[in-house]
């Protein structure tokens, strides 16, 4: 009973209980008829539409297309002669609950072409069970029209929204893949060419130990000197790692450019609502680096960084009055501006240089990237 509950909650978003109601009541209707010949068809009928209907949930492929078919002619069948036409709202729950759309349409068109076709010719016959409930059957037609499709909509509704989760599930990993690689990258980067020289000084000293102790030592002071070089370059890193907001770059910010006799204006909001630790992280580490190059080369005596979020993207915009760069020198990008280009694609970001009166970068992050991760976290 449980696992009929629960099927019937899934296809139809109603308990099994409420149903029972509709299971009794066309035996009234088929009671009113004086002929015994009309009753017993139309308790067969009765039967094989439970039946259908039962099977129309434990089948799979195009056996519930047609365990649907034969239930909409017994529906017709029922609404013709005996003015019972309430089987049609089984129907209208269960063909919502189809997924695929070219089987809805049709079994929706026939359900309602055959129900309206039973109605009207109960009207025409003037069939006096059917004038009887004549607010229900409008009822009925009504739900017979709206509940299908409200119901299909619903159902494609929620599988769109399974389907983005997954997905955002998916680019989660993604993340979290591309963080672990970034971070080998980085300490691959930070100590491997300490370590190794760090190995060879280490060798190097232990021959010379007996030979040259004083050369010996000297190594040893180097080994030292690199490791807690590569120690606190490791500490940096591991800083770096723990994210940087936007507004606290901005003090850094100020203060290199202020040490290079550089003046800056902000324009904005630098506090980012709705925005996520890797992306503000990512546009830190960007500006620092625009930063770097307006002190490095721009010979520039102004530096303006305006900072928009808009409804659909935020923009970070960088300019200076310098000397600007060059077309020749844009096809040579060094490492920096390669790197700031690559993580801004990370997340989905766009990565632009004007050089008109100056230097301008305009970085851009779309809003859809971050609210892909927040539905993530």
């Amino acid at each position: 009973m449980q696992f009929w509950n629960q099927v019937s909650r899934k296809n139809t978003g109603l308990s099994p209980y409420v149903w029972v109601v509709f299971y009794i009541l066309p035996f009234y209707f088929i009671f009113h008829s004086s002929s015994s010949y009309e009753i017993a068809s139309g308790i067969a009928m009765i039967i094989v539409y439970l039946i259908c209907y039962v099977l129309s949930f434990v089948s799979k492929g195009w056996l519930v297309y047609f365990w649907t078919s034969v239930q909409i002619v017994i529906s017709f069948a029922m609404g013709l002669l005996f003015g019972y036409v309430y089987f049609s709202l089984f129907l209208a729950f269960f063909i919502g609950n189809l997924k695929n759309r070219i089987a809805f349409f049709i079994l929706y068109s026939i359900h309602i072409v055959s129900t309206f076709a039973a109605v009207n010719y109960g009207f025409a016959t003037l069939n006096p069970v059917l004038l009887q409930q004549l607010p229900f059957v409008f009822l009925c037609l009504i739900a017979v029209i709206l509940l299908p499709v409200n119901t299909y909509n619903r159902n494609k509704e929620e599988r769109l929204n399974e389907q983005l989760q997954d997905a955002n599930k998916r680019i989660s990993e993604l993340v979290k893949l591309e963080e672990r690689q970034r971070i080998a990258r980085d300490l691959h980067d930070t100590l491997g060419q300490k370590l190794s020289l760090i190995g060879l000084k280490s060798d190097l000293a232990r021959k010379l130990i007996e030979h040259d102790p004083k050369r010996a030592e000297a190594e040893m002071i180097d080994v030292r000197q690199t490791a807690r070089t590569a120690l606190k370059e490791v500490r940096e890193l591991v800083t770096h790692m723990r994210g940087v907001k936007l507004e606290d770059e901005l003090q850094l910010v100020w203060q290199i450019l202020d040490a290079a006799q550089i003046g800056l204006n902000v324009k904005g909001d630098p506090k980012l609502t709705n925005v996520s630790l890797l992306v503000e992280n990512v546009l830190s580490m960007c500006l620092k680096e625009a930063v770097t190059n307006v002190v490095k080369h721009s010979k520039a005596t102004e530096c303006s960084i305006e900072i928009r979020q808009e409804s659909t993207e935020l923009v970070v915009t960088v300019r200076d009055n310098g000397v600007g760069m060059a077309d020749a020198a844009r096809s040579r990008w060094g490492n920096g501006i390669r790197g700031m280009k690559e993580r801004l694609e990370f997340v989905n970001g766009t990565f632009d240089i004007v050089t008109a009166c100056g230097t301008t970068v305009v970085m851009r992050i779309p809003n859809s990237y971050r609210q892909a991760e927040e539905g993530t976290e």
